[in-house]
């Protein structure tokens, strides 16, 4: 499905999908990004001529530019956001609530993190009913700061927690009033920054009854170095993982986090590691999958109910016992290790007294049909798995093949061929077309798996569509990573490389078209045929007809299909 929400929301609502809705979008996600029109790659020979180190510059700088807008374009719907501006935005939002509410920043700081960071809400909350914001958040209307420590710093206090007589200048109190000694202090906020995790941020003044809130100005004064930086950590993992508009990307050791608006209905994203994930479930990208359908699918890929399958469909059980039986040994004489039955692996009679069970009687007891259809769906689970499986495999093949091409064979490419690497970027787009098509070949096997047996027109469909984008990625698959390696070792420009960059540019443009097709399709749940193959076509007759090799439904005005490209026969017999 193509979900997008067409109201307009504040920049701290989320985008959830089930109040979302379809419609088309106008961006295409497999795009090659060339432009035909104004292509730095199309060169002719002449622009290779020569040694012009600024011109190879001036066309690097223009393909980074081509490249920045083309994921621009992709992901105009999120930003991705460094530690270093994530503490910007951050403070941003701690001093814009500070100057509206008229409250300090360490003040400001608490509400935030009350209200998951939301600006707004805070905002909303405040002015609603100030007072009882700040009994929610521990924030005392009024400071209750005995004159006496502050007047007289040498003053004897007794902590309210070790009992110990400590000058006035060593004890503190949060606003509530309540006395401890800086030790117990220190050592409060350290056992609660090292011992509860997040909890730290909520910590409340240490008087059981009390709810006062301990703002991050103690937290600097009294906190050991190495603490303060935990709390530090803390706060800005808060600041993400609490905010319902950004995420941190899912990638081990990567420090990005990603904001997103979600505009235009996709939720696929793209950090700056080159780590891709779904927004809303946080898996790989898996267009055309439904987040739903993806989790059933892993669940089932790592459960154990293909296990009962193969049990149901290659095992028998022992007719003493009835523990199930794999059989190992090539004649028919079985032993059940548990019980020690010894039976017919055939008729699962007695095996004493045994003497044949060739004569063929009629079963009409479930058993048999439960085997069968156990049977059929392992078949079935097996043939789109290992499809599922090879795609993923090859995909990742794929991405460590462009990274090793650009690190290697760029430059041996450079060398041979007597061309700047710069000159190389549509051999990284076929790669990453290559990769993108894979992930989208990928989990249409996993839609196909869950298309309804009783629509065969829809996995007619279905099959014809992936079956052309399929073909097509294999022919851009195999010319980016076999056809290259005849140039590697060949001196001076060789023409025919001129004639692979042609083809392959047109192959990525032609790949990155079928998919968008497929993807479009079933994402669109293969809307153009129903059940019996037709859409509508017994009351339409007139409006459109029927493909005889995909059952697209075309319009009754046009000759060839408009998917396929086959002519109506009757059509063009008339």
């Amino acid at each position: 499905m193509i979900p997008s929400s067409t109201t307009s929301l504040a920049m701290d609502d989320v985008h959830r999908s089930s109040d979302i809705v379809k419609v088309e979008s106008t961006i295409n996600y497999y795009s090659d990004g060339f432009d035909d029109s104004e292509d730095p790659l199309f060169l002719s020979d002449d622009d290779f001529v020569g040694d012009d180190d600024g011109a190879a510059d001036a066309l690097l700088e223009d393909i980074k530019e081509d490249e920045i807008d083309l994921l621009k374009q992709k992901q105009q719907d999120c930003k991705i956001l460094s530690t270093a501006e994530l503490r910007q935005r951050m403070e941003q939002d701690v001093a814009q609530v500070s100057s509206v509410l008229s409250v300090s920043k360490f003040e400001a700081s608490i509400l935030l993190r009350n209200y998951n960071w939301s600006v707004s809400k805070v905002s909303d909350a405040w002015f609603t009913d100030e007072s009882a914001v700040r009994e929610k958040v521990g924030l005392l209307v009024k400071t209750v700061i005995s004159c006496g420590i502050v007047s007289n710093k040498r003053k004897i206090i007794i902590c309210g927690i070790c009992f110990e007589s400590h000058t006035s200048d060593r004890i503190r109190c949060a606003d509530c009033g309540h006395l401890y000694c800086e030790i117990c202090w220190s050592i409060y906020i350290s056992t609660s920054i090292n011992n509860d995790g997040a909890g730290c941020l909520m910590l409340r003044c240490p008087d059981p009854s009390c709810h006062a809130a301990i703002g991050q100005d103690m937290i600097d004064s009294l906190a050991s170095e190495e603490d303060r930086k935990k709390y530090s950590d803390f706060l800005l993992r808060s600041y993400v993982e609490d905010n319902r508009t950004t995420k941190w990307c899912p990638a081990p050791a990567c420090e990005y986090a990603v904001e997103f608006s979600g505009a235009d209905g996709i939720f696929d994203v793209t950090c700056r590691c080159l780590t891709s994930f779904c927004w809303n479930c946080e898996e790989e990208c898996h267009r055309p999958m439904d987040c739903e359908t993806v989790r059933k699918w892993i669940s089932k890929n790592s459960s154990e109910s293909e296990n009962v399958n193969y049990i149901l469909a290659y095992c028998k059980p022992c007719p003493n016992c009835k523990r199930p039986i794999e059989k190992n040994h090539g004649c028919m004489h079985m032993t059940c290790r548990v019980c020690r039955n010894e039976f017919c692996w055939l008729c699962l009679g007695p095996w004493k007294g045994h003497m044949n069970c060739n004569r063929y009687m009629e079963r009409t007891d479930s058993e048999d049909k439960r085997k069968k259809m156990a049977k059929e769906s392992l078949e079935k689970y097996t043939h789109y798995f290992e499809r599922w499986d090879a795609n993923r495999k090859s995909k990742l093949k794929a991405r460590a093949d462009h990274q090793r091409v650009k690190d290697e064979e760029f430059k041996k490419l450079s060398l041979s061929q007597d061309i700047p690497e710069a000159h190389f970027e549509f051999i990284s787009k076929a790669w990453l077309q290559v990769v993108e098509c894979r992930r989208a070949l990928e989990w249409s096997y996993s839609y196909g798996y869950y298309l309804p047996d009783n629509e065969p027109a829809k996995k007619q469909f279905f099959e014809y569509l992936q079956g052309e984008a399929e073909s097509t990625l294999e022919k851009l698959h195999n010319c980016v990573e076999s056809e290259l390696k005849e140039f590697l070792d060949v001196d001076g420009l060789s023409k025919k490389f001129s004639e692979f960059r042609t083809k392959l540019v047109g192959l990525t443009t032609v790949t990155g078209d079928y998919f968008e097709k497929l993807v479009r399709a079933l994402e669109n749940g293969l809307s153009d045929v129903n059940s019996h193959g037709t859409k509508g076509l017994e009351e339409e007759v007139e409006d459109c007809w029927c493909c005889d090799r995909c059952t697209y439904a075309n319009p009754s005005s046009i000759r060839s299909c408009k998917v396929c490209g086959s002519l109506n026969i009757d059509n063009v017999n008339e």
